[in-house]
């Protein structure tokens, strides 16, 4: 742009000498070539092809390897089988809603159904009742607990529950949580972790019983509805899906899935022996000292320690088909 004086009056630019045509030398008898040269870019593409192809070679493989990485299922994010370690008599006639290793061969075992609800004390290996509290007929046993010296009950569509001396089922009192219903309940020791049938886990102050924390229990961002009997093994929450043969393994930090137990082998085992009228898997307890795991459900005749294997190859069927999770609504 021109640029002006303080008169207004536009200042001249004296235009610069322009440079006058050499005659062509006549040193060389050779015309020049400088037309026909490719342009420098061009030119430096073909010199460094080679290693630009290369860069891109390795670019695409990163890219993909990425792209595996976070399409393929964490390591986490495991099915799991079993193999039958031992196999022990367990009552036909208990609706199991609650499991609980004791140590020294013992279980406890909180029993529903309105009128035949019941806790009891049962030695492993013969399946013998020691002990039995009989509830009161309008009250539906539900989830059940071990912390210190005393049993932890809660029931069906209350929310409350008893605690129980685990010398003696006689001396026992009642409490009142924050979960909309009573299902399942675990302890690590120090937090009772509680399910209602939703896909809520809950934990809970174990002298007030107040919701410290509740978590939505998800596999890959869908809700897992139905949990309901609880142990805690190993820093997780293994919950039976109500009306299923798997057991869910939880995160109880943030309620992902992180793993499959199916156990559909130990209903085709009974039904092959013969038994007739069991209900669904339901019980799950767990002796830490030894690492033993033991599962039965309701109205199982059976009671099996199993030890899981991890399935290597794909499953003949997908997890929906596997654990169809129904609402009970």
């Amino acid at each position: 742009m021109p640029h002006f004086s303080k008169r207004g009056q536009k200042r001249r630019i004296n235009p610069q000498p322009q440079p006058q045509p050499q005659p062509p030398s006549m040193a060389s008898p050779h015309p020049s070539f400088s037309r026909s040269r490719s342009p420098p870019l061009l030119s430096r593409l073909r010199r460094h092809r080679p290693a630009a192809l290369l860069f891109l070679l390795c670019l695409l493989l990163l890219l993909y390897a990425t792209w595996r990485a976070f399409l393929a299922p964490s390591p986490h994010h495991l099915f799991y089988t079993f193999d039958v370690v031992n196999v022990y008599p367990h009552d036909p006639n208990a609706f199991t809603q609650g499991l609980v290793y004791a140590g020294n061969d013992t279980l406890f075992e909180s029993t529903g159904l309105y009128k035949k609800s019941s806790v009891r004390e049962v030695h492993l290996q013969s399946g013998k009742v020691r002990a039995h509290h009989k509830m009161d007929g309008s009250l539906f046993g539900e989830g059940l607990t071990l912390l210190g010296e005393r049993l932890y009950q809660v029931l069906w569509l209350k929310n409350e529950g008893f605690i129980y001396d685990r010398n003696d089922f006689t001396k026992h009192e009642k409490f009142t949580h924050e979960m909309h219903d009573g299902w399942g309940l675990a302890t690590d020791g120090e937090v009772l972790y509680g399910s209602d049938g939703s896909s809520s886990l809950y934990h809970l102050d174990a002298s007030t019983f107040q919701a410290l924390k509740r978590v939505t229990v998800k596999y890959h961002d869908r809700e897992i509805i139905n949990l309901n009997e609880l142990e805690y093994i190993n820093g997780e929450i293994w919950a039976n899906i109500w009306l299923t043969d798997c057991i869910a393994r939880i995160s109880h930090k943030d309620g992902q899935v992180v793993g499959w137990i199916l156990l559909h082998e130990l209903r085709d085992r009974l039904l092959k022996s013969g038994h007739q009228g069991f209900d669904c898997l339901n019980g799950i307890a767990w002796d830490k000292e030894k690492n033993r795991l033991f599962v039965t459900g309701k109205l199982w005749p059976k009671l099996y320690e199993i030890k899981l294997r991890p399935i290597t190859g794909p499953l003949k069927r997908g997890l929906e088909d596997l654990c169809p999770i129904k609402s009970y609504l």
